[in-house]
């Protein structure tokens, strides 16, 4: 197969609705990758990141959604960057390696030179560019973006400090390992297939020994994996380590992984901060005498109606037909589709779910830590917070009345 050196594709991988079971209540109304984070599609990041790279030719998106889910969002993307945008549903759970084989034919129609392979709930600065030329001059079969960070929970890695090449890959290790972690974002060469290739043909090989007593099959280590599901960590990254086929490139910039609605929170926050570099035309502004008075990085959606004498941020995203009160005060905060708050009004440190209200001198408020349970009030769809009623690190479940206030609950 004659492989052209200009082209570039880049597949995301978006999961499915048995994941993400941390986002809820957020994920019961939007699958997890639409969920908007600084007034865009979560998926909408690194997409529009991607869209920076020379001679991309496709971005795919793979998935278990169902196809209508996105069929939308996958037609508006296209028109609006200018580049084929296709969302391609497993029929089955093949792993994060097995499903990019599974499309392989689909994924190689153009011929690339190079495959991005990102994962969507990754909030980075996507220095996809830089990668890729640091990838070329390593000359290998992949790259890994790292970071450095100390954190078990994640897959930690040891790299050559001078030829960045990736020596050992451990998955969530229960030792100290490295500082030096995985981001969930790939550059590879289509020789990666036959590296996924060679995992398959080696679990039908072992499968088929004729010798293989009843305790070893037991035993095995493979034993509950079809012959088609590839993990990349533990199936490709950690054999492939040590040689000269796997690198790294360190980023230096944010990267956080979107797991729940606080680190959603967050994240709207650093990507509004990024807005500043790569779409400084999305940040409102406003001085407070004919419009809001803003500060530091805030979303309005257009259709958004928010009177002269609210103040708004920092880190807030207003999606659209919102409607704010006057005197209303919004603080590091989503507030999302058809929500109304009302007069004098408090938010901070919350996400307002779709078509909620939230009546005139009450607040909506939390302590603001990420990674706590109640770390940020969250409401689901179509809350009702009456007046001057205050809800303090709580998350309510849609369609609920709240009279009184609350502190510190779950209100199902």
């Amino acid at each position: 197969m004659e492989i052209s050196e200009q082209k570039v594709v880049a597949v995301i991988m978006v999961g499915g609705p048995t994941k993400g079971t941390r986002f809820r209540p957020l994920s019961f109304n939007t699958p997890k990758p639409l969920f908007p984070l600084a007034g865009q599609p979560m998926v909408h990041h690194p997409i529009s990141a991607c869209k920076r790279i020379s001679n991309l030719a496709q971005i795919f998106l793979i998935g278990f959604f169902e196809e209508r889910e996105f069929t939308l969002y996958v037609s508006s993307i296209s028109n609006e960057l200018k580049i084929p945008v296709r969302y391609l549903k497993e029929d089955k759970p093949r792993g994060s390696a097995g499903g990019l084989y599974y499309f392989r034919n689909i994924i190689m129609e153009d011929n690339p030179s190079h495959i991005f392979l990102l994962n969507c709930d990754v909030c980075c600065s996507f220095p996809l560019t830089n990668m890729l030329e640091a990838h070329k001059r390593y000359g290998g079969m992949g790259t890994v973006l790292v970071s450095a960070e100390t954190a078990n929970q994640f897959g930690e890695l040891v790299a050559d400090p001078i030829t960045k090449e990736l020596l050992h890959y451990t998955e969530k290790p229960e030792t100290f390992v490295s500082d030096l972690i995985n981001c969930g974002l790939y550059i590879f060469t289509p020789d990666i297939f036959t590296a996924i290739q060679e995992v398959s043909t080696h679990r039908e090989d072992q499968a088929n020994l004729r010798h293989l007593s009843t305790f070893e099959a037991l035993q095995s280590p493979t034993r509950a994996f079809p012959l088609d599901f590839v993990r990349l960590d533990q199936d490709i990254l950690s054999p492939f380590a040590g040689k000269k086929q796997l690198y790294t490139y360190e980023t230096m910039d944010f990267w956080e992984q979107i797991k729940t609605p606080g680190m959603s929170l967050k994240c709207s926050g650093l990507y509004l901060s990024q807005f500043r570099f790569t779409s400084p035309d999305l940040l409102a502004g406003g001085d407070g005498t004919r419009s809001a008075l803003i500060v530091g990085d805030v979303y309005v959606h257009p259709s958004a109606k928010v009177h002269p004498t609210a103040k708004i941020g920092p880190n807030v995203s207003i999606s659209a037909n919102v409607r704010v009160g006057a005197g209303a005060r919004l603080i590091n905060c989503i507030v999302l589709d058809d929500v109304e708050v009302q007069e004098n009004a408090v938010v901070i440190n919350s996400i307002v779910g779709w078509k909620s209200s939230i009546g005139k001198w009450s607040r909506v408020q939390a302590d603001g830590d990420y990674n706590a349970k109640l770390g940020i009030t969250i409401l689901g769809e179509a809350v009702m917070v009456e007046d001057e009623v205050v809800v303090i690190n709580s998350i309510v479940l849609p369609s609920k009345t709240l009279n009184l206030s609350v502190q510190d609950e779950i209100i199902l």
